[in-house]
C-alpha cells in the first residue's frame, strides 16, 4: 500500500518543478491489435466496430462471412405505458409500516402499488449480411482489430491467392463499409444478401436486391412483450431501411429476388447505409442523402478521414507497461487461454484498456443514445435484460472512463438521455409520490419511462438513481471546468433531483435523523427479525451517501454560480440533520442497511455501501481515515465470501481496490477479470455479456495510476500494481483539467509532468512525498520530488 502517513510534512514550494514547453513523452504511439488465427465460431469471438449509432459484429469467415449489424435505436413502440397506480396515501402507509418493523409488507406493497413489475420490450438486432464465397483450399489465415484505427481485416490465401477483407464503421460518412479484394485467377464467385430474424415466427423485414443494391425494410416489434408482468405483444415500432450500394471492379454482379451474386470480382466494396423512424421521419430519403455524401469520396479517402476521426479521440490518450512484446506474436485468444490457465501477460492488460476507450468511442457519439447494457452490440430479438438501461450502476459504470481518458464530449449522449429521464420523471414524482423535483428509477430505455419495474422489491424498487446520474454533470464539470455546462445543463439537473430528495427524506422516528424512507440497497436483501429476507429498511447506506452528495454538489454550485435561492436554504437545513450513510459494525465493516442485521447474500456483486467510497468521493484516506479502513474491511468481507463474480462486479472492485491504494489487491483483481470475465473478443462477461466490466476496467487503471478526487491533491501512483515495473502515460486527466503525463521505471516514479488549463494550484502527492505547485496555463510543467 501505498499512501502518505498522516504525521508527514510537506513542502509547499515551487521550486520543485520547473517549467517546459515540450514534452519529450509525446512520442508515436504502440498498435494494439486483437488478432486470431481462425474466423469467429460464435458471436462472442466476432469483433466489434461501431460510429455510435450504426455497429457491427465481424466474424470472418472466409466462405460464410457473417457480419452482424446494429442500429442504436432499434426498439418496439412506446404503448403509452403509464404510472403504476400508487398515490402519496400509500406511500404514507408504506412507511408506518415499515416503522412497525413490517418489512415483508412493504416489499409486497411497493411492488405491488408502486411497479409496472416485469416488463420485456428490448432493444434488437438489426439484422444479418451474409456473404457466401466458394472459398476452398483456405491457408495462412489471419483476423485482426486495430484499436488506433477502428479497423478489421482479415486476411488468408485461397489456392496459394491472397484474399483480403476490411470492414470499418465511420462516424464522419455515417457507413459501415466492408470491402474485398482478390488475387485469385477466379475472382471473387458467390452471394451476398441481407437477412433478419423472425419474431416469435413472424418475419420482421423485407429484404430484396436490385441492381447493385441490397435493401432491408422492416418493423420492430415484440410478439412476446411483457407489461405488468403480463403477455402484451408489441406490434408496432421503430421503422427502418438498410441500404448497401456494391461497387465492383472486374467480373460482374447481379441482382436477382433477394440476392446478389458475384462471379470473377477482382474488387467488392460495399457501401452499408441504415437509417430510422426513430431519428428521422423521412429515413429512406436520409439513406440517399447519406449515400449521395459518400459518392464524394473514393474508399481511401473515407478510409483515411474515418481513421483521422477516430483517432482524434482514440489518439488523446496512452498508457504502456514497458515489456518485450514477445507476447504480441501469440493470437489473442491463445493468449486469454493462457492467463485463464494462470499465466500472466501485461500486454493484454494494456490492451484491455484500450479497448475499453476504443468501445466507448465506436458506442457513444454526440447526436446518439448512450452506450447500452451490450454497449451497441446485440445479435438478438429478445437480449437479455431487454438490452436497456439499467441505473443502478451499469449505465453509470460505462462512463466512468469518459473524463479520465480524455473523451469528454462523448458524455453528451449520456446526458442529452438523462435530461429527457428528468423530465418525464417530474410526472412520476409528482403522481406517485407528491413531491416536487424528478424521480429516476433503476432501469429504463429508449422511451425514458420512470416507473419502477421490478416483480420483487429487492430486484428494482430502488431511489438513488437521480442522485446517481447527476454525479456525471458534476464530475464533468469537475473535469472540464465548463461554467457554461454547469449553468446550462448541470445545474438544472441538480435543482431537479434535490427537490425530489428534499421532499421525499422524513424523520426517523427512532434517533430525530433525516432518511430516505421506504429505501433498499440494489438487488440485495438482508434477514429481518422474523427469519425472512426482505429489501425495505429506513434509509439504505446508499441511499443516504447519495442524497448526501446531491445536496452538497446543488449547493456548491449555488456558490460558484451566485444563484443562491429558497431551496438551497431548506437543503443546508436538511443536510445538517441527513444521516450520512456510514456507520460501522461491530467487525468494523459499514453498513449496508439501517442497521447491523444478518445478510442473506454476504458476496453479493454490488458493493452500493461504498457508493460514497467509489465512485464518490465523500470517504479518503487523508481526512476519514476510520471509514477508509471500514471500507477495506468491507471490500475483504465481500471477497471473502464469493464477492465481484461478475465481471462488472469485479471492475467495480478495482476501482475500489486502487482507492484504498491497494498494489496488491489492484493487481490479484486485474488479473481475475482476465481470468474469470472475458470473452475470447475480449468482451466482459456478465455472463452473458455486458459491456460495463470493459469500461469500468478502463476507468480502474486510469485509478490506479492517478487520483484526483480529494479536494485539491493529486495522487501519483496511488496503486500502481507491483508487476506493472515500468511504463508511460499520456494524456490522462485530472479533476480541475489538468493533463498528467508520467513514466516510471522499477516501480518508482521517474518522470512526472502536468499541463493546467488554468492557472492553479495543487498539492501532488507520490509515494510518502508531497508539493505544493503554481500550475500556469497551458504550460506544460515538470514536478520534482
Amino acid at each position: 500500500m501505498k499512501y502518505l502517513s498522516t504525521f508527514l510534512f510537506f513542502v509547499a514550494v515551487t521550486t520543485f518543478y520547473k517549467e517546459s514547453k515540450t514534452n519529450p513523452l509525446k512520442t508515436k504511439q504502440n498498435e494494439h491489435i486483437l488478432w486470431y488465427e481462425q474466423a469467429a465460431k460464435n458471436w462472442e469471438e466476432s469483433l466489434p466496430i461501431g460510429n455510435g449509432r450504426l455497429g457491427a459484429m465481424v466474424y470472418g469467415d472466409p466462405k460464410n462471412e457473417k457480419i452482424q449489424l446494429n442500429d442504436d435505436s432499434l426498439w418496439p413502440k412506446d404503448l403509452g405505458w403509464g404510472d403504476p397506480e400508487g398515490t402519496p396515501e400509500d406511500l404514507r402507509e408504506i412507511r408506518e409500516l415499515l416503522f412497525k418493523g413490517e418489512n415483508q409488507k412493504v416489499d409486497s406493497l411497493l411492488v405491488k402499488k408502486f411497479s409496472n413489475k416485469t416488463v420485456v420490450r428490448s432493444h434488437q438486432t438489426l439484422g444479418d449480411l451474409l456473404i457466401n464465397l466458394k472459398h476452398n483450399n483456405i491457408s495462412n489465415y489471419k483476423r485482426s482489430l486495430n484499436l488506433n484505427k477502428a479497423l478489421i481485416e482479415v486476411n488468408y490465401k485461397v489456392d496459394g491467392y491472397v484474399v483480403s477483407e476490411k470492414v470499418f464503421a465511420s462516424a464522419k460518412d455515417k457507413t459501415i463499409i466492408v470491402s474485398f479484394k482478390s488475387k485469385h485467377p477466379n475472382g471473387l464467385n458467390g452471394t451476398l444478401k441481407l437477412h433478419r430474424d423472425d419474431d416469435d415466427g413472424y418475419p420482421t423485414a423485407k429484404s430484396f436486391s436490385k441492381d447493385d443494391f441490397l435493401v432491408m425494410k422492416g418493423e420492430v416489434t415484440q410478439r412476446n412483450g411483457k407489461f405488468n408482468s403480463k403477455p402484451t405483444p408489441i406490434l408496432k415500432g421503430v421503422r427502418f431501411e438498410t441500404l448497401i450500394k456494391i461497387k465492383n471492379s472486374g467480373g460482374s454482379i447481379n441482382s436477382q429476388n433477394n440476392v446478389i451474386t458475384l462471379k470473377g470480382v477482382k474488387e467488392l466494396q460495399l457501401y452499408i447505409v441504415s437509417n430510422s423512424s426513430y431519428y428521422n421521419d423521412d429515413y429512406e430519403l436520409q439513406n440517399i442523402k447519406d449515400l449521395n455524401q459518400i459518392k464524394k469520396f473514393n474508399l481511401n479517402q473515407i478510409e483515411k478521414r474515418h481513421i483521422v476521426d477516430h483517432q482524434s479521440l482514440f489518439n488523446r490518450v496512452d498508457f504502456d507497461i514497458f515489456t518485450d512484446n514477445s507476447l504480441q506474436n501469440k493470437p489473442t485468444d491463445e493468449r486469454l487461454n493462457n492467463v485463464k490457465k494462470g499465466s500472466t501477460d501485461l500486454e493484454l492488460q494494456e490492451t484491455l484498456f484500450h479497448y475499453g476507450r476504443y468501445l466507448l468511442i465506436a458506442s457513444s457519439r454526440e447526436g446518439t443514445l448512450p452506450a447500452n447494457l451490450q454497449g451497441l452490440w446485440n445479435p438478438h430479438i429478445n437480449a437479455p435484460w431487454n438490452s436497456d438501461y439499467h441505473l443502478n450502476i451499469n449505465l453509470q459504470m460505462n462512463y466512468w472512463l469518459a473524463n479520465l481518458t480524455q473523451l469528454d464530449e462523448l458524455n453528451m449522449p449520456l446526458f442529452d438521455f438523462v435530461d429527457r429521464l428528468i423530465k418525464n420523471g417530474k410526472k412520476t414524482a409528482k403522481k406517485n409520490f407528491g413531491t416536487r423535483g424528478s424521480f429516476l428509477p433503476h432501469a429504463t430505455d429508449i422511451w425514458g419511462p420512470t416507473w419502477l419495474r421490478a416483480p420483487t422489491a429487492y430486484w428494482g424498487v430502488s431511489f438513488g438513481a437521480g442522485g446517481w446520474l447527476a454525479q456525471h454533470y458534476w464530475h464533468h464539470y469537475l473535469f472540464t471546468k465548463d461554467l457554461d455546462f454547469l449553468k446550462n445543463r448541470a445545474f438544472p439537473v441538480f435543482k431537479s433531483i434535490a427537490y425530489f430528495y428534499s421532499d421525499w427524506i422524513i424523520e426517523d422516528k427512532r434517533d430525530g435523523s433525516l432518511i430516505s424512507a421506504p429505501s433498499t440497497s440494489p438487488e440485495n436483501r438482508f434477514i429481518n427479525k422474523k427469519g425472512v429476507p426482505v429489501a425495505s429498511c429506513l434509509g439504505s447506506a446508499m441511499d443516504q451517501q447519495i442524497i448526501k452528495e446531491i445536496f452538497t454538489n446543488y449547493l456548491a454550485a449555488n456558490e460558484i454560480l451566485k444563484t443562491n435561492d429558497k431551496l438551497a436554504a431548506t437543503i443546508r437545513k436538511q443536510l445538517n440533520q441527513l444521516r450520512t450513510g456510514f456507520q460501522i459494525g461491530s467487525d468494523g465493516r459499514i453498513l449496508e442497511w439501517d442497521r447491523e442485521y444478518l445478510e442473506f447474500e454476504p458476496g453479493h456483486r454490488h458493493m452500493s455501501h461504498l457508493y460514497g467510497f467509489h465512485p464518490g468521493d465523500q470517504i479518503n484516506f487523508s481526512q476519514t481515515p476510520k471509514l477508509f479502513n471500514a471500507v477495506k474491511k468491507t471490500l475483504e468481507y465481500r471477497l471473502k465470501n464469493g464477492g465481484a463474480g461478475t465481471g462488472w462486479s469485479r471492475a467495480w472492485l478495482i476501482n475500489c481496490a486502487a482507492r484504498l491504494m491497494d498494489s496488491q489487491m489492484t493487481q490479484n483483481n486485474i488479473e481475475l477479470l482476465l481470468q474469470k470475465s472475458i470473452y475470447p473478443n475480449l468482451f466482459d462477461a456478465h455472463p452473458p455479456f455486458q459491456i460495463d466490466g470493459n469500461f469500468g476496467y478502463t476507468a480502474g487503471v486510469v485509478e490506479s495510476l492517478i487520483q484526483s478526487h480529494e479536494l485539491n491533491i493529486i495522487r501519483v501512483l496511488p496503486a500502481l500494481p507491483n508487476n506493472w515495473e515500468k511504463g508511460k502515460i499520456i494524456g490522462f486527466k485530472a479533476r480541475d483539467n489538468i493533463i498528467v503525463d508520467m513514466t516510471w521505471n522499477d516501480n518508482t516514479l521517474n518522470k512526472l509532468t502536468l499541463t493546467s488549463k488554468f492557472d492553479i494550484r495543487k498539492k501532488i502527492i507520490y509515494n510518502k512525498k508531497q508539493v505544493t505547485v503554481n500550475l500556469r496555463k497551458g504550460i506544460p510543467t515538470e514536478i520534482k520530488f
